[in-house]
């Protein structure tokens, strides 16, 4: 077994490695930073170039986090939080399935982390380092609650720092004119 969540492990993050890195730097035909800063200014997630950049590097170092065991539970937050920001904002509107551009690889990513957080990553992690091969129900209950709440406010502050919508009428006039 302490094998199985190895490869899981590998696996999961490094897909979010490399979705990450398609986001931090356009590898593997991904968009780049400003690619994805334009897809977060029509997703209304504002500063659009800072959203842009938490993704990205959430999504590669949490990845990295995960593939080699460290730090598990905060990284699986962290990877659950952007995971439930894409669902909200892109996919669920779109229905359960993919191939309709619905949430269900997000869905299955998130369950992976959040058992990976509550299993533990194993003998083969560098928690395992620390002693804590195994964090439990509590790791998963941690991971799975703080993405969401990250994702609350994720979501909250970019709707916080939108642009002022500019006046259509000209502006009044003031006391001294």
């Amino acid at each position: 077994m302490k094998f199985g969540i190895l490869i899981v492990r590998l696996v999961v993050g490094g897909v979010f490695i490399g979705h990450g890195l398609q986001k931090l730097k356009g590898y593997f035909d991904g968009p780049g930073l400003d690619g994805v800063e334009g897809m977060m200014k029509a997703l209304e997630m504002h500063p659009p170039r800072r959203n842009a950049q938490a993704v990205a590097l959430t999504e590669t170092l949490g990845g990295a986090a995960i593939a080699l065991g460290a730090a598990t539970p905060a990284a699986a937050a962290g990877l659950i939080a952007t995971m439930i920001v894409a669902i909200r904002k892109v996919h669920w509107s779109k229905g359960v399935w993919n191939s309709n551009g619905g949430f269900e690889y997000n869905a299955v990513l998130i369950a992976a982390v959040a058992a990976i957080a509550g299993s533990g990553p194993g003998k083969i992690s560098f928690d395992a380092l620390l002693g804590k091969s195994r964090w439990g129900a509590l790791g998963g209950i941690l991971a799975v609650v703080g993405g969401a709440l990250g994702s609350i406010a994720a979501v909250e502050l970019g709707r916080r720092s939108a642009p002022a919508a500019s006046a259509s009428s000209p502006s009044a006039p003031t006391e001294s004119e």
